[in-house]
């Protein structure tokens, strides 16, 4: 063969190689969190705000890269019942109209909290028979206009406090619904109305500053394990972590083994990795990105490796609408994984990485889990 033709040859071959490299490295890229999520058979999700959907990037984005939402507000009693009997579901409408058009699950957030609740509520001279036939009554309508189009719900929010003692508020001894004295009961009859409602929905308890083992984690499993022995319906724990770079819970698998070990599921639910930030929004230390990332990309990979661990979630996916920066008195902020501009940042990457790299084995798993809830 002439020298000119076999380097012609070769030439061709590798020009070959590199446009399967290309195309190999380009799909790479282009795979979003929703396809990699699906291939072990977990939920990756986000909460939303409906207003923002009539935005192009905001719904775009939201769309492209997840298979769950859940309503940051707009399913909270201050939105579904302004006026006392008085229910408007429109907000929390929008976002399972949303979820239905673009094939996502909902989650529901929530049912029952001790704050922020609509002031009618909060300074109503209620009595304990009145705050009863209240509660059990918001739970089911709430529930039961969400039927079906609901999969899961976080049924109570935050009522333990940091040593597992249950708070005191007004669902339990401000003035109560007449189980004041009788610790989780209260808890328990939310469940209980709940399942009432919605049968085929998974049912949650939700709590921050709980991911490791800890005090407050202790409380949250002895306040679960109790339930199940007793029959309350309940399906699973959801751990919010809102974390910053030196406050990383430890023992985040051990805790969620032991809640599975109990027959629960357990889905990282409110997640957000606040940075410090000058009062112009900018980074201090710009390499607090890939801190951020390894904070990131180890919470999903726990999540995604353990079969029991059934959805991973941030509290929103755009710096540019998060909380943070007005929680903290512009202390903090960029926490999420797109900036402000919706370009994906390193945190992005390493969710991606994490979902990508599990065992496919799980999904089956997973599925098997799922399946008897």
């Amino acid at each position: 063969m002439p020298m000119d033709r076999q380097l012609k040859n070769i030439l061709t071959s590798v020009l070959a190689a590199l446009v399967l490299l290309f195309i190999s490295v380009l799909s790479c890229h282009a795979q979003s969190l929703s396809q990699a999520a699906a291939r072990i058979n977990v939920q990756v999700g986000t909460a939303v705000n409906p207003f923002f959907f009539s935005n192009p990037q905001y719904a775009q984005t939201l769309a492209r890269e997840f298979n769950m939402i859940e309503p940051e507000n707009a399913m909270k009693w201050t939105a579904t019942e302004p006026a006392p009997g008085k229910f408007n579901f429109t907000a929390g409408d929008e976002v399972v109209a949303f979820a239905a058009v673009h094939h996502m699950k909902v989650r529901g957030h929530n049912l029952l909290w001790g704050q922020h609740n609509p002031a009618w509520l909060d300074s109503g001279q209620f009595t304990t028979e009145q705050l009863h036939e209240m509660m059990k009554a918001h739970i089911i309508a709430v529930a039961s206009h969400y039927r079906g189009k609901v999969f899961a719900w976080d049924v109570v929010n935050e009522a333990l406090g940091n040593h597992g003692e249950v708070k005191p508020g007004i669902w339990y001894d401000r003035p109560g619904i007449g189980l004041a004295g009788k610790e989780t009961e209260y808890v328990a009859q939310a469940f209980r109305w709940a399942h009432q409602a919605d049968p085929d929905a998974l049912l949650f308890y939700n709590d921050y500053d709980a991911e490791g083992l800890n005090a407050k984690s202790n409380g949250i499993y002895a306040m679960v394990k109790d339930f199940k022995k007793r029959g309350v319906p309940i399906d699973g724990v959801g751990l919010q972590m809102h974390v910053g770079l030196d406050n990383v819970p430890k023992d985040v698998a051990a805790n969620i083994e032991r809640l599975t070990a109990l027959g629960l599921q357990v889905q990282i639910t409110e997640m957000d990795v606040r940075l410090p930030i000058n009062s112009s929004g900018e980074l201090l230390d710009p390499t607090d990105l890939e801190r951020q990332a390894k904070i990131y990309g180890e919470i999903a990979g726990i999540c995604a490796a353990h079969p029991g661990c059934t959805a991973f979630q941030t509290w929103g996916f755009t710096d540019r609408y998060s909380w943070i920066v007005h929680f903290t008195h512009g202390k903090y902020g960029q926490p999420l994984l797109f900036n402000a501009a919706y370009e994906p940042k390193p945190a992005y990457q390493a969710v991606l990485d994490a979902l990508s790299k599990a065992n496919p084995k799980i999904a089956r798993r997973r599925a098997e889990i799922a399946a008897r809830h």
